[in-house]
């Protein structure tokens, strides 16, 4: 452990707690819950510290963890080669992106037929690029592009595409799987989900040693099967991985 940390006795984690089920605030409005939550206390466990879960916008968290003000980032990162550049990452999990629609799909909308759409997306994620990519085709191909609704927050993301501003979002696949489970019929996924990649547990640069533990620690707990149980507990488990490593 870092001496920060084994000073302090915990910590100290940023994460974006608007992204069911993987990070989110429970009833109270105060506590964080989800599968990262968990299997993040899990891995804490393991150095025998506890965890202190701050909210923090999710394009503020990278920042956050190289400036010092979080000693991890727990937020269902995807890892990419320009996260890499900035931070350690540490893979634990891995998703596709997941499109949802409004029941009964009455725009038609899918990943591959989405030009002139309305789509909703969370600022700061891969879905961003995604959406990019494919208007971008879409104007070559003489249609019309599509118009991405961004916003801060994934449950306003999700909000959007039942009331009707969105005709669509793309979301990681646990978190638009999810959306459908919530809101009781009134959106539904679309096609298959694509472009799996591993999320990683953001970790300063300079803490590799720190890094190869948390990953030795994921070994640990996917060894006992403590791993799946926290997955199985929020109905992820299809994203399981066995590789954990810094940096894949």
């Amino acid at each position: 452990l870092p001496a920060k940390i084994k000073a302090a006795g915990k910590i100290v984690v940023g994460v974006d707690t608007s992204y069911p089920p993987s990070e989110f605030l429970n009833a109270d409005g105060k506590t964080a819950e989800g599968f990262d939550i968990d299997l993040f206390k899990a891995v804490a466990q393991k150095f025998g510290v506890t965890v202190d879960f701050q909210t923090a916008g999710f394009s503020t968290i990278i920042l956050g963890v190289s400036s010092g003000k979080f000693d991890v980032g727990v937020s269902s990162f995807t890892v990419n080669k320009d996260r890499e550049k900035q931070v350690n990452m540490v893979s634990y999990y891995s998703a596709g992106t997941q499109w949802v629609v409004a029941k009964g799909n009455p725009k038609k909308v899918t990943p591959d037929n989405a030009c002139g759409f309305n789509v909703g997306v969370q600022k700061g994620t891969v879905q961003i690029d995604d959406l990019a990519a494919r208007s971008k085709k879409c104007v070559a191909a003489g249609k019309k592009p599509i118009s991405p609704i961004v916003e801060e927050l994934q449950v306003k993301v999700n909000a959007d595409v039942v009331s009707g501003k969105a005709d669509a979002m793309a979301a990681d696949s646990p978190v638009g799987l999810y959306a459908v489970k919530q809101t009781n019929g009134a959106v539904e996924a679309v096609g298959q989900s694509y472009d799996a990649a591993p999320y990683g547990y953001v970790i300063p640069k300079s803490e590799t040693d720190f890094a190869s533990a948390i990953v030795d620690a994921l070994k640990s707990l996917d060894a006992s099967g403590d791993y799946k149980k926290v997955l199985s507990t929020w109905g992820v488990e299809s994203g399981a991985i066995s590789d954990f490593a810094v940096n894949p």
